[in-house]
């Protein structure tokens, strides 16, 4: 029987989740995965922050609290809190009331939010991402309405680090108007970040060409260990006066990836607009999914105004940053014992959840079929993934796919 679906056709499978399902469905005992970007403890087990645990045991037992809907723009504690984690309580932003917040759906949720109004309300029709970036970025612009795709210049593989001077090139040679997704810090996929003079420099070209900054801030504080370093440069671009958005993820930093908690902070440069933005925010809001869910924000908004549980936070993401730099250490380590060929130093000079490896597809995908190491075939890994059991394992099967090649 002929149906009305017979349109449409199969999509491709979306990597890290066919790569997490094969994963899964692997019996050998020895198997790793490096390609889920969530946080794992040294045995491999996901982690549910103990600050999170007990705050979750007080919201249960707050019999004031109801399952009502909450605003349209989210939980006024949580976005006010999530603000002032950005850009710093004493923001002169915050002071002048020219920066405000709206609850979201996760990170990505805030993108699609902020995509939405500059393609919609605002009408811009061009975004910049990096080579190479998030893969959704792509998607959530193009999807809001964005008619222009643009790449700038970022991962130089000769160096294994950053084109600098490719990216200072292409931002010159961006139209004004136009939107520059910039992450914020631990840059996805390549664990790259500008030095604190290279983002002043970045600022340079943005303010004479009139580029408007929107930063993706999905780790702050899970990627060094201290929120107030992880936000240097959009807390720069502030002082700076730009007006700009950026979308903030509580996935990583307090663990909550079911619960999809993320903010969409925005940046005047006066107040006279600013009722009319909270505006058609609000009607987007409306129109996509009309009342942002109250669980995660009742717990980030908690930790975060409370002393004692941000205290007890901030020893948590300091714990999860520093697992992290030491994996990325052991594996650094038993690469240069083996003397495996190439330079390794730039996994310890990355930052965040993830290394981009240098492995090339071919590399990547041996590892996955005779080794049972999954990671995606660009070389990105998810240092999460490592532990002290597995990281010489590991080692030992990237110095095999590059010194028995095929």
């Amino acid at each position: 029987m002929a149906s009305v679906f017979n349109v449409v056709e199969q999509g491709p499978p979306i990597e890290v989740f066919a790569l997490t399902k094969a994963f899964n469905e692997d019996s050998y005992a020895k198997k790793v995965n490096l390609g889920v970007g969530a946080y794992r403890t040294d045995d491999g087990k996901p982690w549910v922050l103990p600050v999170v645990r007990r705050t979750e045991s007080q919201i249960a037992c707050n019999e004031t609290l109801n399952h009502e809907y909450i605003t349209v723009t989210g939980n006024e504690q949580f976005t006010k809190a999530a603000v002032e984690l950005l850009l710093g309580e004493d923001s002169p932003a915050i002071k002048e009331k020219r920066a405000f917040g709206c609850q979201s759906l996760s990170g990505t949720g805030a993108l699609r939010l902020g995509a939405e109004l500059l393609a919609r309300i605002m009408h811009r029709t061009t975004f910049y991402v990096s080579t190479p970036t998030w893969e959704n970025h792509h998607k959530v612009f193009t999807y809001a309405g964005f008619t222009q795709a643009k790449t700038y210049r970022y991962w130089d593989p000769s160096i294994r680090g950053i084109n600098f001077d490719g990216m200072i090139e292409d931002l010159e040679a961006a139209p004004e108007g136009s939107v520059i997704i910039l992450h914020a810090c631990a840059h996805n996929p390549t664990g790259c970040d500008p030095t604190q003079e290279q983002w002043k420099k970045v600022a340079d070209v943005c303010e004479a060409k009139k580029l408007f900054p929107f930063f993706d801030s999905a780790y702050q504080g899970f990627a060094s260990g201290d929120p107030i370093r992880d936000a240097f440069a959009v807390r720069y671009f502030v002082s700076r006066g730009f007006e700009m958005l950026c979308a903030q993820s509580f996935a990583k930093n307090f663990g909550l990836y079911s619960e999809r908690i993320g903010n969409l902070t925005i940046v005047l440069n006066n107040t006279t607009k600013l009722p009319a933005v909270v505006s058609q925010v609000s009607l987007l809001i409306r129109g996509m999914y009309s009342n942002p869910p109250a669980y995660g924000s009742r717990i980030v908004g908690t930790v975060l105004t409370d002393p004692k549980l941000r205290e007890e936070w901030m020893t948590c993401i300091k714990a999860m940053s520093s697992r992290i730099i030491q994996m990325r250490k052991m594996l650094y380590d038993n690469l240069t014992a083996l003397k495996t060929p190439g330079t390794w130093k730039h996994i310890i000079e990355q930052i965040g959840m993830f290394s981009y490896t240098g492995l090339n597809e071919e590399q990547s995908k041996r590892l996955v079929e005779e080794f049972h190491i999954y990671l995606l075939k660009s070389g990105r890994i998810s240092m999460c993934g490592l532990n002290e059991k597995n990281v010489e394992y590991v080692a030992k099967a990237i110095h095999t796919v590059i010194t028995e090649p095929k």
